[in-house]
Formats: structure tokens, C-alpha cells, sequence
């Protein structure tokens, strides 16, 4: 079977997506989303630096509305708030879309049932599915952590610690907008009402409370716990330099809180080269559960053996959890999807509403 995809938005993220799209036989790019003016009327082809297809590129959401296809591949700008996105996407879902997202919305019942009904009706609407995925949020802890747990008869506490070097990191305005790289330490906003605490609480908070979904444990709250670390000296980034002084490393942590104690913990460490004090050395994911038995695992990936390509082994997988989902999250029944787990530890077996 063939699927018919729109890829929506095309930047770093968006244009490893669409070249995954038109090299998969299984796959048939139909539309193309875009937010420039620049690129809107381009080949996809030519978008993605690949020869012409014949598939032009919208700036257009009544276009995108009209196309018949399968599933939308959501890879959107990073926008402030959390919640930006969310009228396009219900919009999309109720056009009789499948989307698969890769900007959170992994569990939107975190929010509320009011919010998570939503996307609910628009997906009943549109008889469509709305998954999300990626590395973290998407594939880390919903996938590799959860299903580790199901070796435990009993179980203590899970820490999952994230560092990446963003020094090769194109994007100006990822890097100095969303990640809040070279922001002045005094005035960047670390408590939730900063737009950037905001918005990727918004992520990660629905990562944690997912978790403790899926093992059946009684969330009471997400807490968190936030730090940076700065510039000793002015650092040669490839989106820009980062002064001496100012914010070179943000180091998120949140933690879910079962029956009064921290149970849950998710750090996220963006960082600036290896010079930093604490992340002279690291891996990608260190994951510790104990309980009984305890487990400890390290997850690094590896950049592609042409050390030329400017795509970087982090895009690769994202890309790849996007297109590996497809079949399963066409297939699926109209609303909010999560891919079946079997057998991870359960607290209780019955359900516990969080």
C-alpha cells in the first residue's frame, strides 16, 4: 500500500522528513507546506536539494485543506505559546487528515479533558488520528524507558538525563530564541510564566505524565527544577556567537510527583561545546531505574559515516520515528493515538486515571 503525505513546513527538520518521504517506495508526496514567500511555488524537489518532482509548494492552508492524503507529516516552526499550533492542527485532523506531530502533544489529557477534547472532536470530525513522535519527546522515555520497566517486579524511581551539543546547530533562531542561547542570565526567565519554560513545560510535562500513564501510577503534580550555566569566554557557534557571560547551557529538569515524592525525573541539557563545567564528557540519554531490579542504560547516537552531510544523526531519527508510524497511525482508529506497549511494569493492573 502506498500513503499519500503532505509535508508540512520545511526546515532542517521538515526537509530531512521530506527527503525520507520521496526516498521511501511506499510513500507519494502530494503537498508541501511552507511559510515563506520565498519558498512557496517551489518544487518540493527543489526544496529538498534533490531534482524537480513535479509537487509544488503552498503557503496556502485552503490548498493544503483540498489535497487528498493519508497523512500529514507536522514538523512546524517553534512557536510561542505551547499551544500556537493547535487551531491549524485541529483544522488539518478535521479536513479528514491523519497528522503525525513532532512539536509535543504527546498527551494532552496533562492539560485537562476540556483540552485534550479538542483534537479529540476534530479527529472524530475528520475520522482521522493525531500521534506524536520523535526522539524526546517520542521515542526515549514513551518507548525504550517504559518498556525497560517491564523487567521490574517492583519500582522505585526513574531518572532520564538528555545532554546534546547544539554547537553545530544552524538555526539562529532556534538556538537564540527557543533554546535562549546568549541570553542575558538576568533577565531569562526560568520560572513558567517565561515564554520558553512555557512552552517546552508544555512538552515535557506531558512526557512525565504520559510515563506515568502507561505504569499505572498516580500522578498528584509535575514540578520543576531549572538551572543555566554560562559563557566563560565568548563561544564561536554555528548559528552565532555566544557571549562571555551569557547563557551557553540550559539545564531543564522536571519532576512527577507520586503520593508526595518525587517518583519521575526528566532532565534536558542543551549546551554549547564540551568546555562547560559537568559536560566535559557525556552521553546522549542516561537512563537509571531502581526498583527491583535496577537498570542503568546510556543511548548515544552516531553521525552518518559521510561526515560531509550537513543533516546530523539527531534529524535522522526524528525523521525516521516519523516515517516508521505511518501505516500504524493510519490504520488506527479515529482520536488521540498511542502506540500499544506490551507488558511494561504496572503498578496496579487495573487503570489509573491520572
Amino acid at each position: 500500500m502506498r500513503y499519500k503525505v503532505i509535508q508540512w513546513a520545511t526546515g532542517s527538520m521538515g526537509k530531512t522528513c521530506l527527503r525520507a518521504v520521496m526516498d521511501h517506495p511506499d510513500l507519494e508526496l502530494v503537498g508541501v507546506y511552507v511559510y515563506s514567500d520565498k519558498k512557496n511555488g517551489l518544487d518540493a524537489g527543489d526544496i529538498a536539494g534533490r531534482k524537480p518532482i513535479g509537487v509544488s509548494a503552498t503557503k496556502s492552508m485552503p490548498e493544503i485543506l483540498e489535497l487528498d492524503a493519508d497523512i500529514i507529516i507536522h514538523t512546524p516552526r517553534i512557536q510561542f505559546p505551547y499551544t500556537y499550533h493547535n487551531k491549524d492542527m485541529c483544522r488539518l485532523l478535521a479536513s479528514g487528515k491523519n497528522l503525525i506531530t513532532i512539536n509535543g502533544h504527546s498527551f494532552p489529557e496533562y492539560h485537562g479533558r476540556a483540552y485534550a477534547d479538542e483534537f479529540e472532536k476534530a479527529c472524530l470530525e475528520g475520522k482521522s488520528s493525531l500521534f506524536s513522535t520523535g526522539l524526546n519527546p517520542g521515542f526515549i522515555v514513551e518507548k525504550i524507558v517504559t518498556a525497560a520497566t517491564g523487567i521490574c517486579i517492583r519500582l522505585d524511581s526513574i531518572n532520564v538525563k538528555e545532554t546534546f551539543d547544539c554547537l553545530g546547530v544552524p538555526d539562529k533562531d532556534y538556538v537564540f530564541k527557543f533554546l535562549g542561547m546568549g541570553s542575558d542570565p538576568q533577565t531569562f526567565n526560568l520560572t513558567e510564566k517565561g515564554p520558553v519554560t512555557e512552552l517546552i513545560t508544555g512538552m515535557y510535562a506531558e512526557v512525565i505524565a504520559l510515563l506515568a500513564h502507561k505504569l499505572n501510577l498516580p500522578l498528584d503534580a509535575v514540578t520543576s527544577d531549572h538551572q543555566v550555566s554560562l559563557a566563560p569566554h565568548d563561544i564561536s557557534a554555528r548559528a552565532g556567537v555566544i557571549p562571555a557571560g551569557t547563557v551557553a547551557a540550559t539545564k531543564w529538569c522536571w519532576h512527577g510527583i507520586v503520593r508526595g515524592k518525587p517518583m519521575i525525573t526528566l532532565s534536558v541539557n542543551w549546551v554549547m561545546g564540551k568546555e562547560l563545567p559537568d559536560f566535559e564528557t557525556f552521553d546522549h540519554w542516561q537512563v537509571a531505574i531502581r526498583g527491583v531490579p535496577g537498570i542503568d542504560m546510556t543511548i548515544n547516537l552516531r553521525e552518518p559515516d559521510n561526515v560531509a552531510a550537513k543533516t546530523k544523526s539527531e534529524q535522522y531519527a526524528v525523521a525516521g520515528s516519523v516515517i516508521n508510524s505511518i501505516p500504524e497511525v493510519c490504520a488506527a482508529k479515529p482520536g488521540l493515538f498511542q502506540f500499544p506497549l506490551f507488558a511494561p511494569f504496572k503498578e496496579r493492573f487495573e487503570i489509573c486515571m491520572n
